[in-house]
């Protein structure tokens, strides 16, 4: 029973020792400007940070939060089908998908879906 609690002791200093000169011999911890830069999606870190913030990236942003709310609303629709009126489900069910159809093209019609410049 000693020898066990000896044994596995050892096995923890040796990993530890392994561990220690493994972070001390990475290239990971050389920093460099990029490396300690925050990094935050649709802005370069090395510009300036009073630059105007670019309108496109935050309407694609608000687009995607829509859309991604809209599933959200979906999914208990899907669910409860079997506990309740089919014909108020389904009266339901269109015109939540016709209100998101008409969303949609209106987006489309106002150019929001375009990807280029």
């Amino acid at each position: 029973m000693m020898l066990l609690s000896l044994m596995t002791f050892i096995i923890f200093i040796i990993t530890l020792v392994v561990m220690i000169l493994a972070s001390l011999l990475s290239k990971k911890t050389l920093t460099d400007r990029e490396k300690s830069s925050p990094f935050e999606c649709g802005f370069d870190p090395m510009s300036s940070s009073r630059l105007p913030f670019s309108l496109r990236f935050f309407l694609i942003a608000i687009i995607f939060l829509i859309f991604d709310v809209e599933i959200a609303l979906l999914m208990p629709m899907i669910l409860i089908i079997k506990s309740s009126n089919m014909i108020n489900w389904t009266i339901t069910t269109v015109f939540f998908i016709f209100i998101l159809l008409i969303g949609l093209y209106h987006e489309w019609n106002q150019g929001a879906l375009e990807w280029n410049n």
